[in-house]
């Protein structure tokens, strides 16, 4: 049995973090991964997606040129557009590997583990380690929803789209989550015919009208769009057909993008005598990411909770640390949540979405309308008191920038009329925050500054 004081499960994000600051603090560290593969930012995630992405925005760029005068034709590669995208994410999935290979030598351990107390593991081998925290960072899988076992060969997730050598050349995505629309979006840049789906009648995980209506109007110029509908999936001729009640398509493949559940079912979590809730994931605390008053801690996707690359890094963090600690767990303030899906235009969400608004159409947006990109839509929060940002939800040009502009002044807690106050160059997209922000100091009765009074410059 090999003796340590942190014992980390998985070797993503999350959990390289952990073992990174729990052997930093002093501990002694295990840190078990079935194959140590790469993170799922770099293999299956963040990286691949996006440069799909870019590929669609480059046949997207091309195609629209003729609007600033500029002709010009594009052939569209296909074998090509993949190569490059598995040449790049294996170039980023061996950069993790290769910070897998520096640790310390007995730190890694290969195999699969399970509980056997709330503080020993068994790897599949017959091993086990013994440990005075252990850290929970097994991340989480594709859902593959009940109804698709008839088209099971014609699935893709995440985790096959990127080895395909050819772009099918029609496409269903089920799921108009982030992952869905991003994919979506950049499909259909490339020349695949794409319908969307999904049983709920939002996009992005947006619940407001005003905002889900202009993304609506922006995302059906590019692809189908079918909300609120339940799907039947069966097969014909070697495709996918697909039915829902008002009618039934063929598709060359089907990607499944309706989220990614924990990976937490193979662990024997009964072992440990946690408290679990409806979806069997541990009750934790998310400011010390300790499980109960146990010796276990769970950060990234595994918890469920805030399902991106920086909180895994944050919280992957804080729990190697307080488990190098234990039993004193030591508080993390946490920073305000903030997503990014990176369809065109962006769509950013920060913070408490409540409280009085401010907003701005981009469709009269002057740098937009410069770019040919004046479309979308910025809602901006903040308190009644004070006019203190709360939050805000951007689906506009440049909203990935902006979004993280607004994210840093919420997190400082600063007010409209603050960030009023700061230097906004003309013409820029940021100038677009500026009527949101006027109107919330109207609404809150706060003076503006003073600069202000001399009006605005034409297309702000």
């Amino acid at each position: 049995m090999k003796v340590v004081d942190v014992a980390i499960i998985g070797a993503g994000t999350a959990g390289l973090s952990a073992e990174r600051v729990a052997r930093g603090a002093g501990a002694s560290t295990a840190l078990v991964d079935d194959g140590f593969k790469g993170t799922t930012c770099a293999t299956v995630g963040c990286m691949p997606s996006k440069l799909l992405i870019a590929a669609g925005a480059a046949a997207h760029a091309v195609r629209r040129a003729s609007t600033f005068g500029v002709f010009a034709t594009h052939r569209i590669d296909a074998a090509a557009v993949m190569a490059r995208v598995r040449q790049e994410r294996d170039a980023f999935a061996a950069g993790t590997r290769g910070q897998i290979a520096k640790l310390p030598e007995g730190v890694a351990l290969r195999g699969r583990a399970k509980f056997i107390d709330a503080t020993t593991l068994e790897l599949e081998d017959g091993d086990r380690v013994h440990a005075r925290a252990v850290v929970i960072a097994t991340g989480a899988h594709p859902s593959i929803p009940d109804g698709f076992s008839a088209i099971h060969d014609l699935i893709l997730t995440n985790e096959s789209l990127f080895d395909l050598a050819l772009l099918p050349e029609s496409l269903a995505v089920v799921g108009a989550g982030p992952l869905g629309l991003e994919l979506a979006q950049a499909m259909a840049r490339l020349g695949v015919q794409v319908s969307v789906f999904d049983e709920k009648p939002t996009l992005g995980g947006v619940d407001d009208a005003e905002l889900a209506s202009c993304m609506q109007d922006v995302f059906k110029d590019e692809f189908d769009l079918h909300l609120g509908v339940a799907l039947r999936a069966d097969t014909r001729d070697g495709r996918a057909l697909l039915r829902w009640a008002a009618g039934e398509k063929l598709f060359d493949r089907v990607l499944l993008a309706v989220g990614r559940p924990p990976n937490l079912a193979e662990l024997n979590l009964r072992a440990t005598g946690l408290e679990l809730d409806e979806r069997g994931v541990p009750r934790f605390d998310c400011e010390t990411m300790q499980c109960g008053k146990s010796a276990i801690f769970i950060a990234g996707d595994a918890n469920a909770d805030r399902a991106v690359l920086h909180e895994a890094m944050v919280e992957g963090s804080t729990a190697g640390f307080n488990a190098a600690m234990f039993p004193h767990a030591t508080q993390r303030r946490r920073s305000v949540p903030f997503s990014i899906m990176f369809t065109d235009p962006p769509l950013a969400l920060i913070g408490q979405r409540s409280g009085v608004c401010g907003k701005t159409d981009y469709r009269d947006q002057g740098r937009a309308k410069v770019e040919a990109r004046a479309r979308g839509l910025v809602k901006l929060y903040a308190s009644e008191q004070g006019a203190v940002l709360t939050g805000a939800a951007l689906f506009c040009p440049g909203a990935d920038h902006l979004g993280h502009l607004l994210a840093w002044q919420i997190n400082a807690h600063a007010s409209a009329e603050r960030v009023l106050g700061q230097p906004f160059y003309h013409p820029t997209l940021e100038e677009g925050l500026k009527p949101a922000l006027r109107q919330i100091c109207a609404q809150t009765q706060v003076h503006l500054p003073p600069m202000e009074d001399f009006g605005s410059p034409a297309g702000e």
